[in-house]
């Protein structure tokens, strides 16, 4: 798929939207990009397009590692893994618990889960152009993620 371009942090707050409207059952999303490449801005959106309230406040889990909303079925995990020094970490912070159907698991700064080559439905790339405007571009990983894929970009 070509890279979209977000010229707003609407625009990207948009796109997540059309994403969480479009998942309906637990799924797994890397987020990768530089510190504000417009990843939380994404997760906003995504929020909102779970029906996830608007009165919630979806913040940048940096220092927590895991924030917990949960949505009308599902619940949305946001992680920020920068500050896990090792794999066993993850144990620590429960992340085998959140790997199932009800759980939407977005993940920022995620390479240290390739060292238990855990795979991701969906990656997102953010990157900016000569003009600091967002380069979003979305892969897909295994069946659930083509899907997804396929239905909110035909």
């Amino acid at each position: 798929m070509n890279p979209l371009t977000s010229t707003s942090a609407q625009q990207t707050l948009e796109l997540g939207e059309a994403v969480g409207k479009g998942i309906s059952q637990g799924v797994s999303i890397a987020l990768i990009g530089d510190l504000g490449a417009g990843k939380t801005t994404f997760v906003q959106g995504l929020a909102k397009g779970l029906g996830i309230s608007e009165k919630t406040y979806i913040t940048s889990p940096t220092y927590t590692l895991i924030n917990e909303y949960p949505a009308q079925t599902l619940t949305l995990c946001h992680l920020d893994l920068y500050r896990l020094g090792s794999v066993e970490e993850l144990e620590y912070i429960g992340f085998d618990d959140l790997v199932d159907d009800t759980h939407v698991i977005v993940v920022e700064w995620p390479g240290i889960l390739a060292e238990i080559s855990f795979q991701f439905d969906l990656e997102i790339r953010f990157t900016f152009d000569d003009h600091y405007n967002r380069k979003i571009s979305v892969f897909a990983s295994g069946q659930s993620g083509t899907n997804l894929l396929s239905r909110l970009f035909p």
